[in-house]
């Protein structure tokens, strides 16, 4: 049943995307570096003029999380990242403290302490719509991996979003031939929306949801759903993000600590310049 509800959820947010086609609004991105600054977030840069662009960002969250998982053991992370755009062009490096085994996690553990995204693709526009064609290499420098079970591993990207007004909506594709930890052939699924609110004093709010999965081609009995809602709350270069995470998972798939997937309330805070 888990999996059809599922389907059907995914399915939806897809067809939010392809109706927004008929609706007349400008393209825009979903939540422009969204609320972690992280390519894990399914967001690019936006795609400028003819000239070369800059950005960095820096901040900090409760727990870091990444599809429903934990990744740095419940505990707080900090993150920064740099992104270059030209026209369509994008290319950036995002990176993030990580822990994966309580303790030590010594040799063989499958345990790290960074990870370091590097990210490449384009966004070209067709008409009211904006698409996001890229590639992701995630990166574990200095990872204790388990035997036949390598952390790093490359995603491809494909995604398109909509705006309608205040509202906008997306869905994102990642295909990975190895997924960490070389769990095999992998898709992950993802549908999102936000909408912006008036503001409020001296911050510009705006709400937004993701619903997603993945699915293991490879083992099916790795399969897992994931979600989030939150608001943010942005006032000058600085954005502060609250946001509820859970998941299916019982512990029994690809996240096999329960207690790392399970409900959880997430702050996250970050700069960026210029």
């Amino acid at each position: 049943m888990r999996h059809v509800t599922r389907y059907l959820s995914l399915a939806g947010a897809a067809g939010l995307a392809l109706a927004a086609a008929a609706a007349p609004a400008s393209a825009g991105d979903l939540f422009g570096r969204s609320e972690g600054g992280s390519v894990k977030d399914g967001a690019a840069p936006a795609s400028g003029g003819r000239e070369l662009t800059w950005s960095v960002n820096i901040g900090g969250t409760t727990d870091y999380v990444f599809r429903g998982i934990s990744q740095n053991f419940e505990d707080p992370a900090v993150q920064g990242g740099a992104d270059l755009s030209y026209g369509l062009f994008y290319l950036g490096v995002w990176a993030s403290n990580v822990d994966f085994v309580q303790g030590s996690g010594g040799p063989n553990s499958g345990d790290a302490n960074i990870e370091v995204d590097i990210y490449a693709g384009i966004k070209p526009t067709l008409g009211m719509l904006t698409f996001d064609l890229g590639v992701i290499y995630y990166a574990y420098p200095g990872a204790h991996d388990a035997p036949n079970a390598e952390l790093d591993y490359v995603e491809i990207k494909g995604g398109v979003s909509a705006a309608i007004e205040k509202l906008t909506i997306g869905f994102t594709a990642f295909y990975s031939p190895e997924y960490t930890a070389e769990t095999g052939d992998t898709w992950t699924l993802e549908g999102s929306a936000a909408y912006t609110l008036p503001n409020v004093w001296i911050f510009s709010p705006s709400v937004s949801a993701l619903v997603g999965t993945t699915l293991f081609s490879d083992n099916s009995n790795l399969d897992y759903a994931y979600w989030n809602a939150g608001i943010a709350l942005a006032v000058d270069k600085f954005t502060f993000d609250f946001r509820y995470w859970d998941t299916d998972s019982n512990g029994a798939d690809f996240c096999a600590n329960a207690g790392l997937c399970d409900e959880r309330f997430v702050f996250t805070a970050k700069v960026a310049l210029p």
